[in-house]
Formats: C-alpha cells, structure tokens, sequence
C-alpha cells in the first residue's frame, strides 16, 4: 500500500529537522560548496557533516561531485531553496507578531507593580 502524502510530508519535514542539515542547505542554497568550506562556514566535525550530507543526499535533496581529492555539494534542485527562503519568510512574520505582542505587554502598566520615580 502506498504511503498517504501526508506521511511521505512529514517524513521529509522530519529529515530536515536538524540544524546542521538546515545551515547547509541555506549555505548550499548561495550556489555548490567543497566540503572544506562547509566544514569552515558550519565549525563541526567532519564526521558529523559527513553524516548529514549522508543524509540529505540519501533523500535526494543535495547532490555531490567529485574532482580529485574535493567533494563538492549542490542542492539538486532550487525548489529546496525556495523552501529555505519561505521558511525564513514565516518566520521573519511569526517574529514580527510576537514583537508586536511584546510591544503591547509593556505599554500596559502591571497593577502588581508600583510606579517608578520616572512616571
């Protein structure tokens, strides 16, 4: 039986949900990367890098080549750059929200505390 698209949905939000894997897909969405520079943009271990390129290639959302010793990286597709930008959109509006609501909180005076020199 084939799986619903929800699920296939949520397994796929589920592999993004790491950091690392989140970081080098915002890197890779500037254009392809050697390994060495995600390694310097990122500052983790190679072998944890390794293991999340493993991982987004395996779901065939990042691609490699190979040119001597240099493994470079690119998103196989800009759909998941647009996904990176919308994400960082949602974001930037769910933000703004909460500083709105902030904004809101302290212009109301709290009746539990008592009025500063200055007011």
């Amino acid at each position: 039986m084939p799986v619903p698209l929800y699920q296939a949905k949520a397994e796929f939000f589920r592999m993004l949900g790491h950091p690392v894997r989140i970081r080098v897909l915002e890197l890779l969405g500037e254009g392809p990367k050697p390994v060495r520079d995600l390694l310097a943009d990122i500052g983790i271990e190679a072998s944890s890098l390794s293991q999340q390129l493993a991982v987004l290639r395996r779901a065939g959302i990042v691609v490699s080549t190979r040119e001597g010793t240099t493994v470079t990286y690119a998103l196989a597709g800009p759909d998941v750059a647009d996904l990176m930008r919308a994400a960082r959109r949602i974001l930037t509006e769910m933000l703004a929200g909460q500083t709105v609501l902030l904004d809101a909180l302290l212009d109301v005076p709290d009746p539990q505390r008592p009025p500063t020199a200055d007011a």
